[in-house]
């Protein structure tokens, strides 16, 4: 019985009365039968073909072509062949894009007929069992990479000092069919293996050599950074490995006006910056207001050697606060401390001296290596005698490759590490002999790369499911961005972590870990695109409160933001209505709420619905924004491709872009809405922009940071725009409720991106009956964020993997037909 079924056998599409509606809902969910909805007439699949011919022919045909897809000959009764075609015309329709406005549409609710008829017929052809898909290895990414050897020795490292950037698609940097590696890469990953395993153990015949940190020019000055000691501004904390216990020179290198003097010289008292180790204070250096780029010295200012031992440890260089309260400037402070050079000379305005990078330089006179907390997990067994060396190493070897490789190890992995012990061994004793171990397993395959591999009995386009040691990656890697922990991995080691009831409470036990954070920092972050923050560099003269640390805020309360809703278990459609948010004093200060105070972050109401979800975040603003201006086309972009999942074509080519537009006329500066109605005023850019700009328009009362605002460049904004579906929308509430209205394409895109993320793969036309499957499962469970994890996790292509046919000769195009 379906849910149409039943509701008709209630009479409620008649106009049941409302306990009969609530009734009939619980039962509807009690059967699983999913949203409850008024039954559609049933219409023949030849009468929908006719639809498709008179209402999507018209663009979609051999002469025209939209979207490279003709229809004329499609016949919706043999959409269960023609999957790719079908799932494209499914997407169209569910998100009320098709027929596009100003086009003729059928009456009723046909389209919706249309949509669950191709629905249907391409999930029976599917089966109960659809194609799981297949992937490639996956190798670590830069992200993962960090964690792992977090994971495996306790080190905290920039995997950006060896590996290349990693490449993206479909918005995630762990896809595989775009990770094969070069020979660059791979040198760069022997390279990591060799410096890493350095650091780890330590290295008491060091050379000396140096390393540089760089404080971004956005970065404002005039709190204290993030990690330094208390009473101090501005400058830079990190942390850094020392490989050997020594002396090492901390060099500072300060900004400069374009004249070449310092950068702040009028300060009004004499400044010092002070070098700090793990917070104690260890140098303190006095800053000459008259240096300049001319000196011998240039901007930089070295002190003396200073004795640090090996590992890791928090360097600070900051500058000793002179004052604290508020300034009598003749110019209206701002927050950028650096937003211009020159004014660092300038009378009228308080200026500080400004950090530009940290340089760390030795070991000069190695003394030895300390122990650390690195070593101490490496180390655990010391040989007493000669005879007793290699069984030690034996026993580091195996554990460590054990964690490194997410398996147990064979023999012939034990005697392969034990090979370049040997070799290293008989180099420079039993440490060496570790290092060179340690440096072989984080230079194997067993280590970099994830590969399935299938059982023997299993044929070419046969499926198969995963081995339970794989599985434990999976989901590791999924969750956590991690390798396995100890739990996971025994119980993948035993065979059962692949029995249902076991893999999903291991599923919620990772879920309620901290580590879980990863699906914020590296699922929604990417998935939003929330990294594109860095690329806007909002024009200084018109925001001059933008700095480094607001832009971080931003990212970061959106990644706590997803965090919560995850944690808490909230409804994810909560993601657009949330009528709250988590803020820092400084992100607040920018909203303009009362009463936070500190770097740290906490959960706030708003007091109106301006900002209600996601898009009131100034990290959604500012990333769809240009330097100087926003841009409605940007922001309905982003909606249409990030939430909706139906990005808008290219641009015909030699179409001039917004920026060419005349930006004044009659004396006066245009609006920017102004200025796109002259820009689309081309025909050929009509047919995407009546889709983007009402979006964007009403988001446009947040200016290029995702500050409120009524008015630009003078004039009253006028942010009215008419939503494809027909409905009036002003504002970011009446954005918001139309969107939900239409609740199908949100849910769908966000599945789609989860599982190509957890999967490390993109999603294609079959895996469509998998999403609507677990869109229809979420559904009945009120949209709960954990669900969606669940649902993605238990669905065979997450448990289960084809082996790819050969490659048949490729065909000549044809337009699907029934023929």
């Amino acid at each position: 019985m379906t849910a149409a079924t039943l509701a008709h056998a209630w009479g409620i599409v008649e106009g049941p009365r409302p306990d009969s509606v609530k009734a009939a809902k619980h039962a509807v969910r009690k059967l699983g039968l999913g949203r409850l909805s008024h039954a559609r007439p049933a219409i023949a699949t030849a009468a929908l073909t006719e639809v498709v011919r008179e209402y999507c022919g018209q663009c979609h045909n051999p002469n025209r072509l939209a979207g490279n897809l003709s229809l004329v000959n499609f016949e919706v009764g043999s959409a269960g062949r023609h999957p790719e075609v079908a799932e494209k015309m499914i997407a169209k329709l569910q998100s009320g894009m098709m027929p596009p406005p100003g086009v003729p549409r059928p009456e009723g609710d046909t389209l919706a007929v249309l949509a669950e008829t191709l629905e249907r017929l391409v999930d029976r052809a599917a089966g109960p069992r659809p194609s799981p898909g297949h992937r490639t290895f996956q190798r670590l990414n830069r992200a993962e990479y960090q964690r792992a050897i977090w994971d495996l020795l306790g080190l905290e490292v920039d995997a950006g000092a060896w590996l290349p950037l990693d490449t993206k698609s479909a918005n995630f940097d762990n896809i595989a069919d775009v990770q094969m590696p070069s020979a660059t890469t791979l040198d760069a990953y022997l390279d990591a293996a060799s410096e890493i395993s350095r650091l780890a153990v330590g290295d008491p015949e060091a050379g000396v050599s140096s390393k540089t940190y760089k404080l971004p020019r956005l970065a404002a000055q005039w709190q204290t950074a993030d990690g330094a000691p208390i009473g101090t501004r501005g400058g830079l904390a990190v942390s850094h490995n020392f490989p050997a216990d020594g002396e090492y020179v901390f060099t500072v290198n300060l900004h400069a006006i374009p004249t070449g003097q310092l950068f702040g010289s009028d300060a009004p008292f004499d400044e010092h910056l002070e070098i700090s180790v793990d917070g104690a204070r260890v140098a303190l250096l006095p800053i000459d207001r008259w240096m300049s780029q001319a000196d011998p010295t240039g901007m930089d200012i070295r002190s003396e050697p200073i004795r640090v031992t090996a590992g890791a440890h928090r360097i600070a260089a900051a500058f000793l606060k002179t004052f604290e309260g508020p300034v009598n400037d003749l110019l209206a402070p701002h927050d950028h401390s650096i937003g211009d050079t020159q004014i660092g000379s300038e009378t009228g305005i308080t200026n500080f001296s400004h950090l530009r990078d940290l340089v760390v330089t030795g070991p000069y006179r190695p003394t030895g290596v300390s122990e650390t907390s690195t070593r101490r997990r490496i180390f655990s067994c010391r040989p007493l005698a000669p005879a007793e060396a290699r069984p030690c190493a034996a026993k580091i070897l195996t554990e460590i490759g054990k964690r490194a490789y997410r398996r147990p190890l064979n023999a012939k992995d034990r005697a392969a590490l034990l090979g370049f012990f040997d070799q290293g061994a008989a180099e420079g004793g039993f440490e060496v002999g570790i290092r060179t171990g340690l440096e072989a397993i984080l230079a194997s395959p067993h280590f970099l790369f994830r590969m399935e591999q299938a059982p023997a009995t299993v044929r070419q386009g046969q499926s198969y499911q995963l081995a339970d040691l794989d599985l434990a990656s999976r989901l590791s890697f999924f969750l956590w961005g991690t390798p396995p922990d100890e739990r996971l991995s025994g119980l993948a080691a035993a065979g059962r972590l692949s029995q249902p009831g076991v893999l999903q409470a291991e599923t919620r036990r990772m879920l309620a870990d901290p580590r879980s954070e990863a699906l914020a920092t590296r699922f929604a972050a990417q998935w939003l695109r929330l990294q594109d923050i860095a690329k806007v560099h909002p024009d200084a003269l018109q925001f001059p409160d933008f700095h480094q640390q607001l832009a971080t805020a931003m990212q970061r309360e959106t990644e706590l933001f997803f965090d919560h809703l995850v944690r808490a278990d909230r409804s994810f459609l909560e993601l657009f209505t949330a009528n709250y948010t988590f803020v820092n004093e400084p992100l607040a200060r920018h909203y303009g709420f009362k009463g936070v105070v500190g770097a740290g972050f906490r959960k706030v109401s708003y007091p109106d619905d301006r900002r209600a979800g996601l898009l009131g975040h100034a990290s959604v603003l500012t990333l769809t924004s240009q330097a100087n201006r926003t841009s409605p086309v940007l922001r309905g972009k982003w909606v249409m491709e990030v939430l909706l999942g139906s990005p808008p074509p290219p641009p015909p080519p030699g179409v001039p872009d917004l920026d060419e537009t005349e930006s004044s006329a009659e004396g006066r500066m245009l609006t920017t809405r102004e200025r796109m109605e002259l820009h689309r005023s081309n025909v050929m850019c009509q047919s995407c922009h009546m889709f983007m700009d009402p979006i964007g328009l009403a988001l446009d009362n947040f200016d290029v940071t995702g500050q409120w605002r009524t008015r630009e460049n003078g004039m009253g904004l006028d942010t009215q725009g008419e939503f494809y579906d027909g409905t009036t929308i002003t504002n970011p509430a009446e954005l918001r409720a139309v969107l939900l209205k239409r609740p199908v394409p949100l849910v769908r895109t966000y599945i789609q991106n989860l599982m190509a993320f957890a999967l490390g793969r993109r999603i294609g036309y079959a895996d469509g009956p998998t999403v609507r499957r677990i869109a229809a499962r979420v559904e009945a469970k009120g949209y709960r964020m954990s669900e969606f994890v669940l649902a993605v996790v238990e669905s065979d292509p997450f448990r289960r993997q084809d082996v790819p046919a050969l490659a048949a000769a490729p065909s000549p195009a044809v337009t699907p037909s029934s023929k």
